[in-house]
């Protein structure tokens, strides 16, 4: 195994491949020192270090790389290395754009790589038992699945540090890559990157991926037909370029789909702190960080009566709700790293599809892309997933994509 990027989601994603034997790290990248060190001490043998990812991508003790650099560097990583004859493991989200996404599909099928995007709810066991639960149809008809990001950040936030010298311990231009050259400021670097439009989609992308792949995988939907947003900063005066309050609605065909991010009060927004529900016609599945719930729901047989003084005298007639046959119940869980980390290492020897391969990863990340793009157009926007192209705003497609810095390309 070979890390490219090891700040504080590549130490994380180390450690859970560290778990398992058969698996060694041979080689490390950064533009860190201090971060390729720590990795080092944690290895059994003694890695390479590099600087430069292509240069670990040569390496020809590399069988496969993990990718967990900031947003905007996954694309052209991704590609590079699938070229390598690499297999890779990318965190989400996968793309930083649906076009880089789609790319990243293309050149997976051509290189005929093993492929598995950080999604490892996709790899926990109550969570792939609470999707067949769904999908069996249990919970009858689905009609709302909602999640919840929430995290207090009031009133500071990330402050309002001013623009500084390029720092001694890192090459900032080499951290920027292929988004737009500006001055460095500690709040657009390392981790903080996500509240900031050239190198991350936010929290919806960083947190909502999460709960809209899910949601995908427990519904069965592959891509949404519609999305909207609203939100903005409403309560955080900070350098953020992100909301710190949105609300993405997705029409799935028959299912709407919501993600609600809060970031000025961390309250938990339903039953026991649940982060998503999914609501059917006959019971509530409530899913959390350990374990889910069902709730039956109360059914009638009959037509709702009319709310009229006439029908209220008869309204004895009609019969009582009552429960269906499905029985309320709760599992235990918890969501870690590890068993995504063995899923990716088992295929990469047999040569199967990963839990969360980047198309199932891609499908996920550009439903949320898109999200962000529904909210700076201040539009409700048909998408068609086949093309991957809105089908009623001009404007709003031109936001699928942006232009790299020279000499930076798409491969």
């Amino acid at each position: 195994m070979g890390y490219i990027g090891l700040g504080n989601r590549g130490d994380q994603v180390h450690d859970a491949f560290l778990e398992f034997s058969g698996q060694e790290t041979v080689a490390v990248c950064d533009l860190k020192d201090s971060y390729m060190d720590f990795a080092v001490r944690k290895s059994r043998a003694t890695p390479a270090k590099f600087k430069d990812y292509r240069k670990l991508l040569e390496d020809k003790n590399v069988d496969a790389v993990s990718i967990a650099t900031p947003d905007h560097w996954h694309a052209l990583q991704f590609i590079d290395a699938c070229r390598a004859g690499k297999d890779v493991y990318v965190e989400k989200p996968v793309s930083l754009t649906v076009v880089e996404g789609r790319r990243m599909v293309e050149v997976a099928a051509e290189t005929k790589r093993v492929t598995q995007a950080g999604l490892q709810r996709r790899s926990a066991k109550y969570l792939q038992e609470a999707a067949e639960l769904v999908r069996s149809g249990e919970l009858g008809h689905v009609s709302v699945a909602q999640a919840w990001h929430t995290s207090n950040e009031w009133p500071t936030g990330l402050g309002k540090p001013a623009d500084q010298a390029n720092p001694a311990e890192f090459d900032w231009d080499a951290w920027l890559g292929p988004a737009p050259k500006g001055p460095y400021n500690p709040a657009r670097g390392y981790y903080t990157f996500r509240w900031f439009r050239d190198f991350s989609g936010g929290q919806l992308t960083n947190m909502g991926v999460h709960y809209m792949d899910s949601m995908r995988w427990f519904l069965d939907k592959e891509s949404p037909l519609a999305v909207t947003a609203m939100g903005g900063k409403y309560a955080i005066d900070d350098a953020r370029e992100i909301p710190d309050t949105l609300e993405v609605l997705w029409d799935f065909g028959g299912v709407m789909v919501i993600f609600t991010q809060i970031n000025a009060n961390a309250a938990p927004g339903n039953r026991n702190g649940a982060e998503m529900v999914l609501r059917g016609t006959k019971g509530t599945l409530y899913v959390g960080s350990t374990g889910w719930e069902v709730v039956p729901e109360r059914t009638t047989s009959m037509a709702l009566p009319a709310r009229t003084p006439l029908d209220r005298e008869t309204e004895r007639g009609y019969p009582a709700s009552k429960r269906p046959a499905m029985q309320a119940r709760s599992v235990e869980g918890r969501v870690s790293n590890a068993p995504h980390a063995k899923n990716f290492l088992d295929c990469v020897r047999s040569r199967q599809k990963c839990n969360c391969d980047i198309l199932t990863g891609h499908l996920s990340t550009s439903a949320t892309l898109i999200g962000n793009i529904a909210h700076g157009a201040k539009s409700y926007l048909m998408w068609d997933g086949k093309a991957e192209k809105f089908t009623n705003n001009a404007q709003a497609n031109e936001l699928l994509h942006y232009k790299y810095r020279a000499p930076y390309k798409l491969g």
